[in-house]
């Protein structure tokens, strides 16, 4: 049944939500079109409005659930349906997994063009709250109104927020009472960074006009308990810099670094940037499996500390190692996998962009007293060369693992023109990586499918694909 609601939006009633979509939204037809719904579960009957329009594909948020979905569970968090962070939360976990399984391979059947998925059942997290080891938080001087205190029409005179962006809105941020994502103190040191800053008058970023003196506020903790906390400002008033690190010291002395950066770029990527140790280490320290990595505020490392165990035990096993194998990890970040394959081969060679990372990949290898991983900084396309391979020995395995973009056309020409027997990718993103696979399968064959979890409440899925080289 269809009604005119208003101009430019359709109400439909009793709509069946059939399946999950990108972005953690959901799916629904009607009269032969898709349409993508926010806010829903698959399972539910609903009634929907229609917001945007085009010829096959409208989008559309839920007015009324009707029936509500098996799968449906009650979030957790209080920002939830505003945030967009933990977009899932609406769904039991069970449901998140079966979901996030179905995606994969959907992605690799029909992106990657894929027909035999031999694939085992994704492995689920223990943890499905607080397991993020890095949080990053966003001053600004227009927060999010309410519905409620926009209807007040009362006069809002603090409109500061430290919190997450809203979604689809560059210059409005929500500012996050608790978040469920990072264990304590994280929620603790970002309210007393607020209260401090609100007492004190200190000016919260304006986007838009690019000023203000808070810009960004990241809080990193290791499993060793170790707290990392970055303060990112605009304005370089070094006495009101000094009065905001001193405050997070003296009343959080559990964090083992305390850093900050003067960034006045445009955007809040600090890469470029100094990065200033105000008190304490400018690192800390992960342990895995025997193994300490160190991060500083520009590594990358994976998010949670757990689930990355799990993650390096899988690709360490499905990468079918051999004393006598030269490993190439691409993308290595500060060298996680290649040290955790490293007592299994012959040489490990890593390969990433970031300097700070292979750095402390370096500076890992060595605490680790692992001599035979080679790390090298550059950019990948670049660095991943004909000549590079001469000089440091033919891969008999290549793992990789990239951002979500996943690899460069170059690269992909590269894995091809060298023909290792075996890559392990891993990727965050399985519809690049689906999208990578496709173009590898004139030399290569899927044999094994893993995915792994990593993000519970979200729709992000980490996945481990293995290709053989076909003969």
């Amino acid at each position: 049944m269809e009604k005119q609601k208003r101009r430019k939006e359709i109400l439909l009633e009793n709509i069946e939500i059939i399946d999950t979509a990108n972005k953690g939204k959901s799916i629904a037809k009607n009269d032969g079109r898709v349409i993508i719904v926010d806010g829903a579960v698959p399972g539910d009957n609903c009634n929907i409005i229609v917001y945007k329009k085009r010829k096959k594909l409208w989008q559309a948020r839920v007015a009324k659930i009707n029936t509500f979905s098996k799968n449906r569970t009650t979030p957790k968090c209080e920002h939830f349906g505003t945030c967009g962070g933990c977009k899932w939360q609406n769904m039991n976990y069970e449901s998140q997994l079966e979901f996030k399984q179905k995606e994969v391979l959907n992605n690799i059947s029909r992106i990657g063009k894929i027909k035999e998925l031999n694939y085992k059942d994704i492995i689920g997290c223990d943890d499905i709250y607080n397991y993020r080891n890095k949080m990053e938080f966003t001053f600004s001087n227009k927060r999010w109104l309410t519905t409620e205190e926009i209807k007040s029409k009362a006069s809002i005179e603090n409109k500061d927020a430290l919190g997450f962006h809203v979604p689809g809105l560059f210059d409005k941020v929500i500012n996050i009472n608790k978040c469920h994502l990072q264990k304590e103190p994280s929620n603790a040191i970002r309210i007393s960074v607020k209260k401090f800053s609100d007492k004190h008058n200190l000016t919260y970023f304006d986007i838009r006009n690019q000023t203000g003196l808070l810009r960004n506020l990241m809080i990193r903790n290791s499993s060793n308990n170790e707290i990392m906390v970055m303060v990112q400002f605009y304005e370089d008033d070094i006495k009101k810099i000094n009065s905001v690190m001193q405050h997070i010291k003296d009343n959080f002395s559990e964090v083992t670094s305390l850093l900050y950066v003067i960034n006045k770029k445009a955007n809040s990527t600090f890469y470029d940037q100094e990065v200033i140790c105000f008190s304490g280490k400018d690192h800390i320290t992960e342990k895995i499996d025997g193994l300490f990595f160190k991060i500083g505020p520009k590594s990358f490392f994976q998010t949670n500390s757990k689930q990355a165990r799990i993650l390096y035990q899988k690709t360490k096993e499905l990468a079918d190692l051999s004393r006598n194998d030269i490993v190439y990890d691409l993308y290595t970040g500060t060298g996680t996998i290649a040290q955790y394959i490293a007592k299994s081969v012959k040489k490990v060679i890593g390969i990433d962009s970031v300097e700070e990372g292979i750095v402390a990949a370096k500076e890992n290898a060595k605490t680790n007293n692992i001599d035979n991983c080679y790390f090298y900084s550059g950019d990948m396309k670049d660095i991943f060369s004909e000549d590079f391979v001469n000089k440091n020995g033919f891969p008999d395995i290549i793992i990789s693992d990239p951002p979500r973009d996943g690899m460069h056309k170059n690269v992909v020409k590269q894995l091809l023109n060298i023909k290792a027997k075996r890559i392990v990718y891993v990727s965050c993103n399985s519809a690049t990586q689906a999208r990578d696979i496709e173009l590898l399968n004139t030399l290569y064959s899927v044999s094994h499918i893993q995915a792994v979890d990593m993000f519970p409440q979200t729709h992000h899925v980490e996945n481990i694909v293995v290709l053989e080289l076909k003969k």
